[in-house]
């Protein structure tokens, strides 16, 4: 499996991370990936995971967006929301 270095961490997010492994008593590793996964949207075996995948219809709009603004916005979300997972996540072991 690859490793990668993530830089710029502010504080506030390292802190975060290493109470949630003191918390759950687990690595740091296995806190940032598991929440890598949730913010992706992906099982631990890599899938895509239906259960984690946001409805468009229950998104608020925040700041100032005019209606064309809004209505593509909303098109765009429907869009997506339509589309199969394997078209947004590249296949397994290609």
């Amino acid at each position: 499996m690859p490793d990668l270095v993530i830089r710029h961490i502010d504080t506030l997010m390292a802190e975060r991370i290493k109470a949630l492994a003191k918390e759950r008593q687990w690595s740091i590793n296995d806190v940032v990936l598991n929440a890598l996964r949730s913010g992706l949207g992906m099982s631990a075996a890599g899938q895509i995971s239906a259960e984690t995948l946001v409805d468009p219809g229950s998104l608020v709009l925040a700041g100032h967006w005019d209606a064309k603004e809004k209505a593509a916005f909303q098109e765009a979300m429907q869009a997506l929301s339509l589309t199969p997972p394997t078209q947004l996540a590249p296949e397994q072991g290609r």
